[in-house]
């Protein structure tokens, strides 16, 4: 009856410790679910969610253009890459030819002995022209599809954006690269082109005190269940694909903050945010953005999220009809608007 007893009482304080154990667990879960909203996924400001605003005159003019931009590399040039040689090469002519009819004196940035090249501006700063602000969108396809989203929407505006500060007399240099080779196989290889322009900075010290990647910009859906979303993150963010996200590793969180919040101030469209570890949500090391992080820099890419919304993505469907031009040129003028607000931020 004793023997009985004990062990009863020991089956008793076994499943007693169980239960703590499992509270204190959830409890931590908990807290670090609510630690990761408030750190990674709540931005400052709040996401613009009226109506949108009518496009002036001059805007009208630049969803023209962009549109022109992105007609021209979807689908004069089309497919672009390095099995497609002439063609990636066309696509680095017709941007080296839109900055140099902007009055700007483009480089060829020579990648290695195949000759691929990215093609580089810079706008010089008046008070410090050593503190660099980046901007970059690459150029190549991936296979079989004619890449109007990804990326000819980042290039064009990349371009655009290059227009808008032409002449214009800015604290800090603002740099506009347009990337070759950012697809499969060359990703995180040496023939990557914002992979070599970010080592080299790196090897001349230079301070690029923020690096943007215009990583597709161009899709977007009001329809409910229209955006979808890694399974870690999913519960923290709406159904909608009709906003611009900003995203970034933990350590450039600093530039994530100043940016989104910039934009948040200044432009009517809907915005999210997300600070994480590359470890949790793997996808937001997928463009040219995470050449910066591994080589010291902060950097953030702006996108509209890609195959989490735009089922065109890397197929035949990523067409120059499908893109959403109203709703782009918002964008891109509010990025312009950041970019002059914080190159005097961080002069």
């Amino acid at each position: 009856m004793l023997k009985y007893i004990k062990n009863k009482i020991i089956k008793s304080e076994l499943f007693r410790n169980i239960l703590i154990n499992s509270g204190v667990l959830v409890i931590l879960a908990v807290i670090l679910v609510i630690a990761f909203y408030f750190y990674g996924v709540r931005m400052p400001g709040v996401s613009y969610s009226g109506p949108l605003p009518a496009l002036s005159a001059d805007a009208e003019m630049l969803r023209d253009r962009l549109s022109e931009h992105v007609r021209v590399l979807s689908m004069e040039i089309g497919e672009r890459h390095a099995n497609k040689r002439d063609r990636l090469d066309q696509a680095a002519d017709y941007i080296e030819g839109q900055f140099a009819d902007f009055e700007y004196v483009p480089k060829s940035e020579i990648i290695n002995v195949k000759g691929y090249r990215n093609i580089v501006v810079d706008l010089y700063g008046k008070q410090n022209r050593n503190k660099i602000l980046l901007v970059g969108a690459h150029y190549d396809t991936t296979w079989m599809t004619p890449g109007a989203d990804d990326n000819a929407s980042g290039v064009a505006a990349l371009l655009e954006i290059a227009r808008s500060f032409r002449g214009k007399e800015l604290p800090i240099t603002i740099r506009f690269v347009a990337f070759a080779n950012e697809e499969f196989p060359y990703y995180g290889t040496p023939d990557m082109g914002s992979l070599y322009h970010a080592q080299h900075a790196r090897e001349q010290n230079e301070n690029i005190v923020g690096m943007f990647s215009l990583e597709m910009l161009g899709y977007y859906s009001d329809q409910h269940r229209s955006q979808y979303y890694p399974k870690v993150i999913r519960s923290f963010y709406p159904r909608q694909g009709n906003f611009i996200a900003f995203v970034s590793n933990i350590v450039s969180r600093p530039l994530l903050m100043d940016a989104i919040t910039t934009f948040r101030d200044q432009t009517r469209f809907p915005t999210q945010g997300l600070a994480a570890p590359q470890w949790l949500v793997r996808g937001i090391r997928r463009s040219d953005h995470a050449s910066f992080w591994v080589n010291g820099f902060q950097a953030v890419m702006i996108t509209d999220t890609a195959n989490y919304r735009n089922y065109g993505y890397h197929n035949i469907g990523d067409t120059h009809d499908s893109l959403d031009y109203d709703r782009m040129t918002i964008v891109v003028e509010g990025i312009m608007s950041m970019l002059k607000s914080l190159a005097h931020q961080y002069q």
